[in-house]
Order: structure tokens, then C-alpha cells, then sequence
């Protein structure tokens, strides 16, 4: 596009409505009686280029109404991911989809459907922060670019056009003495802290430029701050997991990629108890709750780093880093993660024994223990005889269509489906044993599976947590401010006084508070022979 020549030879962009130097109208000009000074008549791409696709999106980003309805549906989006619990506060021992279905009915699964159960990181909602990021950078660049660039290049000398039409303005007939009270209005204008530019025997007075910037620091706040939150998408910048440990056991740790391991030594409990006169003192640690009012519980771990690369199938080699006691509010901090302590479980089943018998001859064949966690899949009896598990349900239940399955992978009602094999029977008899019940399932079995006992332990729940973003939130927040008080608490004001032949023109402007500035002219007029200001819209307590 060509650029635009004034006749005060001035060169402006394509697109100008003022002059940035003189501030006379370019081209047709406008009928009004005032000029829109927002932008300080300048050439904004969005409204200069409209062509290309690029045009367009620029156009379409640009626009403050755009941006506005984004914010509305972040806001909604936001919203609905409140109404019911997300995903990673829910139970982690059930699957999310019959949770919402057994919790809430057909809301509940129709909000599980449609993904609100892990709204803050679908990948639409992560469009929609990209969107407003993207509305941000462009509705700032399309306007501070243009309005710096005015502001800089302004001129002192304004034709009277420019003048005649700002909402404060005054003209005065020139007399004796012009000079002598333009000394003295000068003086008064640098005692209110104006910065004072003269030019041919015209003022502009300026103070409180930096107000103008306050938008825009508010803009770069808020897109520090959005990114911070996107880069919680990106891997290692940010973790919060869930980790259930039992007592004597060894895990990953998750979110670190398999270099930390963590060991639970023992979880214990700290209760108060009332004595025989219903007093309440403390008692000493232990695993038991025993129905008490619970005073501490903490798990006492040792974290440990894999050393050299992950070989999968083998046992990694741990190094240890420390032992720590992990309590409510105490976490254990290492290498930017943290593990806190959030829940237990106490009694939990960990292992149940059970006996393989001859219900004829009331003969035992030999004991099995079953980990209920890693169970396995055959075990080995005296005599040849044989116990497989074909099917290992943790929590037991039959589901809508009479079949059995499972809730969750904790057992906490365990069942099993039984091969039976001995000597004579190699093909084995078939028998499902959940807790007190046993159901035969090959007609008349002989053998049968016997439980012995049970074995328990206490598991901890801890959430793993790190957060390299924090200082991007932090400092984004904070620029954020900044840009508040910038533009709430001051206004760029600026006044004009131009001498055109006999006639004295004066003119204020100010992006708030018409009414302060327009006092602050008047009350410094008042020790000379010059006309006051007067609001041209007869609305003196207005803002543009």
C-alpha cells in the first residue's frame, strides 16, 4: 500500500484518519464536529488490509467482540467442568465411566461421554486458551503498534482544524502581554509535572504517557499467564498423580519417567483415646485406628534412583536417596517433585491361603498363597497334583448381563475361577470361589479349593505433584497488576496551545477523567487573560 503524504509534508501509513504530526484530517474526512482520538486517528491493520486470508484472521482476531465471546466460553466451559467432580478427585480403585453412571445416573455418564470429566486438559479446551492467547497478541499488536508510533511522532504545532475539534477547547483573541502569560503558564504547567515541548511559540504539555500502556502490560500479563497453563500440557513441566503404595512395597514413582522409585517401609496412625473417665489423650503410633479420633497418620517411605538405562524384564538397580517420614502437610520434596499425604486404606486383603481337599476322602493335598495383587497363574501341590487360576476377579461382581467381572483391579472381593487338576484327572475340575462362596462348575467335584486365611495391609495414598510453571503464573499475575494500577490510577493528559495570526487556541485531551483535566487547565488559566476550557459535548464528566 502506498503511503499517504499531508499537507504539512508529513508522510503517513496507508490507512491514517490523522495526520500523526500536524493532526489535520486525511483525505475526505470526517462531517463530525469531534475526532476519535483512541488511536490517535491511526492506520490499524484490521481496518487498513482486507484481502487475503491472512487479512482475515488478523480481522477476525483483532476484533475485542471476538475476543470477548472466547472469554464467555472458556467461562461456561469452565463452568460445566465444576458442576460435578473431575476425574483425578474421584476414586482411583473404580473405573471413571461406571462411577459417573453409578453416582449420577444418565447426567453423570453423558457428562462422562463428552469428555467434561477431564475438562481442563481436553484438547478443546486447550483451543480455546490458544484462541484467547492468539486474540490477546493480535488485538495488542493491531493497536499499541499504531499508537506508539503516533505518539512518538506527534508534533507540536497542530492545525486548528485538530484544535477546534478535541472535546476541550477554547479560543482567545491575542492582546498585549501574550508572551509574559505564556511564561508564566508555561512555569505552572512544569509545576504540575507536564513535560513541556515548544515549537515556533506553540506549546504541547504531556504528562502520563505511560498510562496508555496499561491495557497492553495487562495483555502481556494475561498471555504470560496462558502460557503457563499450556506448557502444563507439556511433559515434565508439570505432574500430579495419584500413587496407592502397601506396606512393604516397592513402585515407580509416576510423572518421573521411571528414575525415582519409592519404598514403604510401614503406615502408621497416631489416634487420641478416652481413658475409663472419657478423657482424651494421645496414644503412641500404630496401625490401628481402632475406631479413635485420628490425631496423625503418615507413611514412612525410602525414595530410591534407578541407576542406568530401563531394561524391560529385568529388576532395575536403585541407589538410595533418603528416608522420610511423609505427613499431612509434610511432604517429601526431592528433585522438584513432592509427595504428599492424602489417604489409606487400612486391612486391606493382601494374600489368602487356601487348602485343596478331597471332599470324599477328607484328604489335603498342600496349602497355595495367593497374591492378590500379582497373583500367578499355576501353582505346584504334593503328588502331582496341580491348582491353575483361569480367572482372577479383584472386586467381584456380576454385571448387566449376569457375567461375572470386576469393579476395579483392588481386591476387595476377590473371586476366582479354579482348575483343579490331580493324577487321575489331568483335564482337571472347574470350581469359582469368591468370599464365602464356592460354586461347582464341572457337576459332582471331588476336589475342592479350601480357604485357610487371609492376610492384610495398610495402603497410603500420596499424590505426586511438581509444577514448573508456578513461575510463569506468578510473574504473569503479577505484570498483570502492574497493568492495573497503570491504567487505573493515572491518565494521559495532554494540552495543546497553538497561536494562529491573532487568535489563541487552546485544547486538552485525556484517554479518562475529562472533568480532572478540564479543572486542571481552567485552574491553571486563572492568573492570565485567556478564555477557559469549555466541554464541547456539555457532558463534563464523561470518558471517551
Amino acid at each position: 500500500m502506498e503511503r499517504v503524504e499531508c499537507k504539512c509534508g508529513h508522510v503517513n501509513p496507508y490507512g491514517t484518519i490523522l495526520c500523526e504530526s500536524c493532526g489535520r484530517v486525511i483525505g475526505d474526512g470526517d462531517s463530525d464536529n469531534s475526532v476519535n482520538m483512541r488511536y490517535e486517528g491511526s492506520a490499524r491493520r484490521s481496518k487498513t488490509y482486507k484481502k487475503t486470508i491472512i487479512d482475515k484472521i488478523w480481522n477476525f482476531f483483532s476484533s475485542v467482540k471476538v475476543g470477548v465471546w472466547i472469554i464467555v466460553l472458556i467461562l461456561i466451559a469452565s463452568i460445566i467442568g465444576t458442576i460435578l467432580p473431575q476425574e483425578m478427585y474421584i476414586p482411583q480403585t473404580v473405573e471413571a465411566g461406571d462411577y459417573y453412571r453409578d453416582h449420577y445416573g444418565l447426567f453423570g455418564q453423558i457428562y462422562y461421554q463428552l469428555g467434561f470429566n477431564n475438562l481442563y486438559g481436553s484438547w478443546w479446551y486447550f483451543i480455546l486458551l490458544a484462541a484467547l492467547g492468539m486474540s490477546l497478541v493480535i488485538a495488542s499488536l493491531d493497536r499499541v503498534i499504531p499508537l506508539y508510533r503516533s505518539l512518538k511522532n506527534q508534533g507540536v504545532t497542530r492545525h486548528e482544524s485538530f484544535m477546534q475539534r478535541q472535546r476541550l477547547f477554547s479560543e482567545t483573541k491575542l492582546e498585549e502581554h501574550v508572551d509574559e502569560q505564556l511564561v508564566v503558564l508555561n512555569s505552572k504547567l512544569k509545576k504540575k509535572h507536564y513535560h513541556v515541548r515548544e515549537e515556533n511559540g506553540n506549546i504541547l504539555a504531556e504528562k502520563n504517557r505511560f498510562s496508555r500502556w496499561g491495557p497492553y502490560v495487562n495483555h502481556v500479563g494475561l498471555i504470560i499467564f496462558l502460557i503457563g497453563g499450556m506448557l502444563r500440557f507439556v511433559p515434565g513441566m508439570y505432574v500430579d498423580e495419584s500413587l496407592w503404595i502397601r506396606d512393604g512395597e516397592t513402585v515407580v514413582i509416576p510423572g518421573t519417567d521411571g528414575k525415582y522409585y519409592l519404598h514403604s517401609d510401614i503406615f502408621l496412625i497416631e489416634t487420641y483415646e478416652k481413658d475409663q473417665e472419657g478423657e482424651v489423650s494421645a496414644n503412641s503410633l500404630s496401625e490401628e485406628s481402632d475406631g479413635n479420633i485420628i490425631r496423625n497418620y503418615q507413611t514412612n517411605v525410602t525414595l530410591y534412583e534407578r541407576e542406568g538405562e530401563i531394561l524391560y524384564g529385568e529388576t532395575p538397580k536403585l541407589k538410595k536417596i533418603k528416608s522420610e517420614q511423609i505427613r499431612v502437610n509434610q511432604p517429601l520434596k526431592y528433585d522438584s517433585y513432592a509427595l504428599y499425604q492424602v489417604s489409606y486404606k487400612l486391612n486391606e486383603l493382601n494374600t489368602l491361603t487356601f487348602q485343596l481337599v478331597d471332599q470324599n476322602a477328607n484328604e489335603r493335598f498342600g496349602e497355595i498363597e495367593i497374591d492378590l495383587i500379582n497373583p500367578q497363574r499355576s501353582y505346584e501341590l504334593d503328588n502331582n497334583y496341580k491348582v491353575e487360576i483361569l480367572e482372577y476377579f479383584p472386586n467381584f461382581h456380576f454385571n448387566s448381563d449376569g457375567q461375572p467381572s470386576t469393579r476395579s483391579q483392588t481386591p476387595d472381593n476377590p473371586a476366582f475361577y479354579f482348575n483343579m487338576i490331580s493324577p487321575d484327572n489331568p483335564e482337571g475340575e472347574k470350581s469359582f470361589v469368591a468370599i464365602q462362596q464356592t460354586m461347582e462348575l464341572s457337576g459332582d467335584n471331588r476336589l475342592k479349593m479350601e480357604f485357610v486365611s487371609a492376610e492384610t495391609k495398610s495402603v497410603s495414598s500420596l499424590t505426586v505433584r511438581k509444577d514448573n510453571t508456578l513461575w510463569f503464573l506468578g510473574v504473569g499475575g503479577a505484570i498483570f497488576m502492574i497493568g492495573v494500577v497503570q491504567g487505573m490510577y493515572w491518565n494521559h493528559r495532554r494540552i495543546w496551545i497553538i497561536r494562529k495570526r491573532d487568535t489563541l487556541f487552546i485544547a486538552g485531551h485525556t484517554n479518562k477523567n475529562w472533568y480532572g483535566i478540564q479543572k486542571e487547565i481552567n485552574h491553571i488559566l486563572t492568573e492570565t487573560s485567556f478564555q477557559k476550557v469549555i466541554d464541547q459535548t456539555q457532558n463534563t464528566t464523561g470518558n471517551e
